[in-house]
């Protein structure tokens, strides 16, 4: 997958069209050729060797159909001649690494388009269709096909969201990425998504977004936490450094007023050298003065215990006088900032690959 980060203006409305300048990873459906030269012939079709790839469009048998770029690009072979494919499809196809059209239970999801309300298209197994008014401003192409602006797919994935929560964590694996800002979101909401079908659900959790979780759960961890200690301000991964400006590491979650760090501990944390890691971190956060509190898998169905634990690290913590507290979160001045979506767009192409690797892991 192409590892460039979108910026805005990136890449002109002009020339929308499918298809040319397509990453050579996946392939575009072909129609039936006589010639056998453009695409399988009837024959061809008929043998096994190629598979339907949408109406009357085929792609060679041996092509993954369950690959997360090959749907997003047969859906895109579908489009009519306005339109494109949003939501997951689009975040995916412009870098988005969390975004790959699997439902909770493993099952592929449909891959969304939106295509206008007077351009007649069809719903069909792997498609779910959108025919609101896309104006050309919020559609691009890159890599070879029609998709709609972040914003737009974003905003797409937050109204149709099954939860506030769901679409919390929407907004935040596209920023994850650097594909939306909170202010672009904001700006498109006020603008463009005025009157459509979800938008007081993307108001309503403007409030609620961060530009800087690493994962899809601790945006979960971050709005359990702020429902349990009202008026509590949580950061996200910000670096904890002690007072000669040595980095000692960078809990998931801060109450930086409190004294009190978060964490989110999945099964990847009860791995060995992981797990003792972790340990090595918790000493060494407690002894800068910092009281800690883990979310972990099981917390998910019912979060009675992680608030538990989480109001006896706000009670340990308010017992600390303000003098031992040998920690602060302010960098060194030498220190990059990576902790917003505008910062880690600032970054030299140099800067960018040193300090942000591991953002594209799933490219």
């Amino acid at each position: 997958m192409d590892s460039d980060i979108w910026t805005p203006g990136a890449w002109p409305l002009r020339g929308i069209g499918p298809r040319e300048g397509l990453r050579p990873a996946v392939r575009w459906p072909s129609r039936r050729d006589p010639t056998g030269l453009d695409g399988p012939t009837s024959w061809q079709t008929r043998s096994g060797a190629w598979r339907r790839g949408g109406p009357n469009l085929w792609v060679p048998a041996s092509v993954d159909g369950a690959h997360g770029p090959q749907r997003v690009v047969e859906a895109a072979a579908q489009l009519p001649g306005y339109g494109g494919v949003t939501g997951w499809g689009a975040l995916s196809w412009l870098g988005g690494v969390w975004f790959g059209g699997i439902g909770p239970g493993g099952e592929l999801t449909p891959v969304p388009v939106a295509v206008s309300s007077g351009r007649r298209m069809r719903a069909r197994e792997g498609l779910v269709v959108s025919q609101e008014v896309v104006a050309p401003r919020n559609l691009m192409r890159h890599d070879g096909i029609r998709i709609t602006e972040p914003w737009w797919s974003v905003a797409y994935e937050m109204r149709k969201a099954a939860s506030d929560e769901a679409a919390v964590v929407a907004f935040a694996m596209a920023a994850f990425n650097d594909l939306v800002s909170i202010e672009e979101l904001r700006a498109y909401v006020d603008s463009d998504l005025v009157a459509r079908q979800g938008v007081e659900r993307v108001r309503r959790t403007l409030p609620h977004l961060d530009e800087n979780a690493w994962s899809p759960m601790e945006p979960v961890l971050q709005l359990a936490w702020r429902q349990e200690i009202g008026g509590a301000v949580v950061l996200m991964n910000r670096p904890v450094f002690n007072h000669a400006g040595r980095f000692v590491g960078t809990p998931d979650g801060i109450d930086v007023e409190a004294g009190v760090y978060g964490m989110y501990d999945g099964a990847l944390h009860l791995l060995g050298e992981v797990r003792h890691g972790d340990v090595a971190k918790e000493a060494a956060y407690r002894a800068l003065g910092l009281e800690g509190v883990t979310m972990m898998a099981g917390d998910l169905a019912d979060r009675s215990g992680f608030a538990h634990r989480l109001r006896e690290a706000y009670a340990r913590a308010s017992r600390r006088p303000a003098a031992d507290r040998a920690w602060t979160i302010r960098p060194p001045e030498w220190w990059l900032d990576t902790t917003t979506v505008n910062a880690r767009r600032a970054l030299s192409p140099y800067d960018r690959d040193r300090l942000l690797r591991h953002r594209q892991r799933a490219a």
